[in-house]
């Protein structure tokens, strides 16, 4: 069972915190996305949400292990079909984050819901254990409940109960002051008008023409079709607009009880469009380009993603001020951190520098191995269109290199730069505005960093990421080796695209690659004698997990992330890159982790803190700190060098 919150704000364990600000790491996550928060036993609708009693434990967990925020996914809605949040929305939040317990039974509420359908709706959850999303039934289930949720909203209104009438006013506030919301809400509609089919099949004759391409129409047909389609689908606007507004009121609430405890909230800003948001910017993007990823040594084949591309014509305007792309982007990074203490880019190259590929190619691995950089080709044969888009020239570029490698393009001048800069300028305008740090600005920069892309996080004095799992021991100049971190970086040992750090030092074991990891560690945490300590690695699965982890608070990066599955000693991948899997996506903090988290830790078998911070600071002789490692020793129950 879930321990309810603890009425006055969790104290963080104070030799955890401690021996983070010893080693230097004054920012210290926990990653999780709001499909994978804990639900209640017997009270679990199927998936996660930040927002109700489970959230609010995990979170009073994370503090009380020292982590000082927390690293959500994105938030968008997703389709029935598909639960990757990275295909969600941009603006629209997901209904399934929704706390409805809280709807049926939270005074400030008034009633939205009814005790019956919340019980019903967990009663017939087909995941009771809450160790993985229920997807399909969530979806379902909480869609039918949301009609329940406007309709009783709508007689309260009527009724003019105090509650209902201060959401109304809310509502109709946010309505009028965010065109996003007006655009997704007769997105919704138009589905249900053309019979859920993608909108890219609308009819471009007869009855519903206008539809397709309603957002870049400012005519009297089109203004009258408008009218026509929020009169006949009232019911379902409002609603949509309701169910947004709640969702946005439990963030806030959520966020404020985040800053009580200590804890920063940190956003996920993806890099693709939604099939909702490409018809509401279609004016905004490229019509024969997808994005996607390149070629790499981590992904061979790389990945067609059928994302949109901004359009560089539309970056600024005649003059040479903001145009109608810029402003998308104050206005996107703009919502999220009013909202969010900070956010991660998902794939910052889709800003600087994306790697494009030809929609009319109908084989789109093909399509995205020969794709190209939609800057850096001013000449190439098979992509004659981009020329057009070119800011380096010929000569720049190294053309016995492969036109995705990072040293593609060779040089940059300072005006060059600040063309490809331009969507992250907006970005970090935007940071400052709302007085956040630049270290609040996670650069999701994985193995390949093209030099246009370096010079424009450099400019701003971004980190990027060092992901410790997939380095390359053999290379002492691979980027994700920790030697190599820089004090703005943000260090990890996996993230939620990789397997489980403790699934991978099991797979280690008795293995060749095992030996490299043990004695590599061992070399790092031991280095006057490591072979003892490479053996005991080399042995014991568990404990080279640990020392993976202690690694991290060895190198420069002052920033360190964990993802919640190598926090807790979980097996199971909660996302394969490149492979469609049920299973993907679905991965959820248990409901009992608290209690096995504290049993599993003095076992070893869950990531013991205080034994993988007093193994750092012992490789650190420079830090006198014996007083400190012992009370650690003492509270981890058990050594990793031992």
């Amino acid at each position: 069972m879930i321990d309810p919150p603890r009425a006055t704000p969790t104290q963080p364990d104070p030799d955890l915190v401690e021996a983070l600000a010893l080693l230097g790491k004054p920012d210290f996550l926990l990653a999780v996305h709001d499909a994978s928060f804990p639900g209640i036993e017997g009270e679990d609708g199927g998936r996660g949400s930040p927002y109700g009693a489970g959230g609010l434990a995990l979170a009073d967990f994370a503090r009380s292990l020292g982590f000082t925020g927390l690293q959500l996914g994105p938030q968008g809605q997703t389709s029935p079909i598909n639960p990757s949040p990275y295909d969600g929305t941009l603006f629209s939040r997901n209904f399934l984050s929704l706390d409805l317990a809280a709807l049926a039974r939270d005074p400030e509420w008034g009633g939205l819901l009814s005790e019956a359908t919340w019980r019903a709706l967990a009663d017939g959850n087909p995941c009771p254990d809450g160790r993985r999303v229920a997807y399909a039934y969530a979806f379902h289930a909480y869609a039918q409940a949301l009609e329940e949720i406007h309709n009783r909203f709508s007689a309260a209104r009527d009724r003019g109960e105090p509650e209902a009438m201060r959401i109304a006013c809310g509502l109709a506030t946010l309505w009028q002051g965010n065109r996003w919301l007006r655009d997704d809400a007769l997105y919704e509609a138009l589905c249900l008008e053309h019979g859920r089919i993608p909108w890219r099949h609308w009819p471009r004759q007869g009855e519903g023409a206008l539809d397709w391409q309603l957002p870049v129409l400012s005519d009297a047909a089109a203004d009258a079709r408008r009218l026509e389609l929020e009169q006949k689908y009232a019911v379902m606007l409002e609603r949509h607009a309701l169910v947004q507004f709640i969702l946005l009121e439990q963030h806030r609430t959520f966020h404020e009880r985040m800053r009580a405890l200590g804890l920063k909230l940190y956003g996920d800003v993806q890099v693709g469009f939604s099939q909702r948001d490409a018809w509401a910017r279609q004016a905004l993007l490229l019509r024969d380009y997808y994005m996607g990823a390149p070629p790499s040594r981590t992904n061979l084949a790389g990945q067609p993603w059928n994302y949109q591309v901004l359009d560089p014509a539309l970056y600024l305007d005649a003059e040479g001020g903001p145009g109608p792309v810029l402003n998308f982007v104050a206005e996107r990074m703009g919502k999220v951190l009013a909202e969010f203490d900070g956010l991660r880019l998902d794939h910052p190259h889709g800003l600087v520098c994306p790697w494009v590929y030809r929609i009319d190619d109908p084989d789109s691995y093909h399509a995205v191995q020969y794709g190209a950089r939609l800057f850096s080709s001013p000449d190439l044969p098979d992509h004659p269109g981009l020329a057009r888009h070119a800011i380096v020239s010929p000569e720049q570029l190294n053309r016995n290199r492969p036109r995705y490698a990072d040293d593609w393009v060779r040089d940059l001048d300072a005006a060059q730069e600040g063309r490809y800069a331009l969507l992250l300028d907006a970005l970090m305008a935007q940071a400052s505005t709302h007085g956040r740090r630049r270290e609040d600005i996670l650069c999701e920069v994985l193995s390949t960093e093209p030099l246009p892309l370096r010079r424009a996080r450099v400019q701003h004095g971004l980190g990027r990421f060092r992901v410790t799992q997939k380095a390359n021991l053999a290379d002492p100049g691979d980027v994700y080796r920790g030697e190599n971190a820089r004090p703005e970086d943000w260090i990890m040992v996996g993230n939620h695209d990789t397997p489980s750090i403790w699934r991978l030092a099991r797979a280690w074991q008795g293995t060749a690659a095992g030996r490299e990891q043990a004695a590599y560690l061992a070399s790092q945490l031991w280095p006057d004698d490591p072979d003892p300590l490479a053996a005991m690695l080399a042995a014991d699965p568990c404990k080279l997990a640990h020392a993976k982890v202690a690694k991290l608070f060895l190198t420069r990066a002052r920033h360190v992330m964990l993802f919640f599955a190598d926090l807790l000693g979980m097996e199971e991948t909660y996302n394969a890159p490149g492979i469609v899997s049920e299973d993907n996506w679905t991965l959820r903090v248990p409901q009992n982790f608290a209690h096995a988290y504290e049993h599993d830790r003095r076992q070893g078998r869950a990531l013991n803190l205080h034994a993988a911070l007093a193994l750092a600071l012992r490789a650190c002789p420079e830090i006198a700190a014996e007083a400190l490692i012992a009370r650690l020793d003492a509270k981890a129950g058990w050594r990793v060098d031992a």
